[in-house]
């Protein structure tokens, strides 16, 4: 397991902050992770609003008329805490949109002399995203059993499964651009336990509120890095490098 390749990694990844086109991703991926976090948390606390009503009567109190106040202050307060899920399928949306132009700023700073990476088409991304949302849903869903029945380990579960999905998904979006599908596949399984250390480091700070803000950028620059270390040799991984 090439832990040594993952910490180099984010410490690319991170040092390239100074960069102003990966700080114009990087600013750009925040501003949609608040906006997708405040659109959810409004549109939930209106909800619980809209439920609660105007006025509510109580026996023996009579009617009462804060209790939709009550209500939706602390749906606020649970949807802060509910952030924690929300940031996993919040990234993975984010890196499926900017992971090409992250990749781009990377590639462009500490691997100018590789051509222009094949983009994934729009279509193909969507499709991707829609999958992987439903899979992350479904396996985060199950996973409820296991945090009830073990409650202590929660955090290690919860880590665990969604670093393994979003080591998954990141890595193999990374790797397509250069090598396409079939090959990517093969990369994932040979590393696979490279990357889900890899996943789990990233989900870690995907359940601390604000910081999981810059996590998902961050993620994606990690993943490239991470492609391009694990893969020893370019050429035996189809990628073309123009001629000398």
């Amino acid at each position: 397991m090439a832990v040594t390749e993952i910490f180099k990694a984010i410490g690319l990844a991170v040092g390239q902050l100074s960069d102003l086109r990966f700080r114009k991703v990087f600013f750009m991926g925040i501003g949609l992770a608040l906006v997708l976090l405040i659109g959810i948390a409004a549109a939930f606390v209106w909800l619980v609003g809209w439920l609660a009503g105007d006025a509510t009567s109580i026996p023996w109190v009579g009617e009462v008329t804060w209790l939709d106040d009550l209500f939706s202050w602390g749906a606020g307060l649970l949807l802060m805490a509910l952030s924690v899920f929300l940031m996993i399928p919040v990234a993975s949306a984010i890196t499926s949109m900017f992971l090409d132009d992250v990749a781009d700023a990377v590639e462009a700073e500490h691997y100018p002399h590789l051509p222009a990476a094949n983009r994934v088409p729009f279509g193909d991304a969507v499709r991707d995203t829609v999958n992987f949302m439903g899979v992350l849903i479904g396996v985060n869903l199950l996973a409820l059993i296991l945090y009830i029945l073990f409650a202590p380990l929660a955090p290690l579960i919860f880590w665990t499964v969604n670093g393994f999905l979003l080591g998954r998904e990141y890595f193999t979006l990374a790797a397509i651009r250069r090598v396409g599908r079939v090959e990517a596949k093969k990369l994932r399984r040979r590393h696979m336990g490279t990357i889900w250390v890899a996943g789990v480091l990233m989900a870690m700070p995907l359940s601390i509120p604000l910081l999981n803000l810059v996590i998902p950028i961050l993620g994606a620059a990690t993943f490239t890095h991470l492609f391009h270390q694990l893969v020893s040799d370019p050429r035996a991984a189809n990628i073309q490098y123009p001629p000398r």
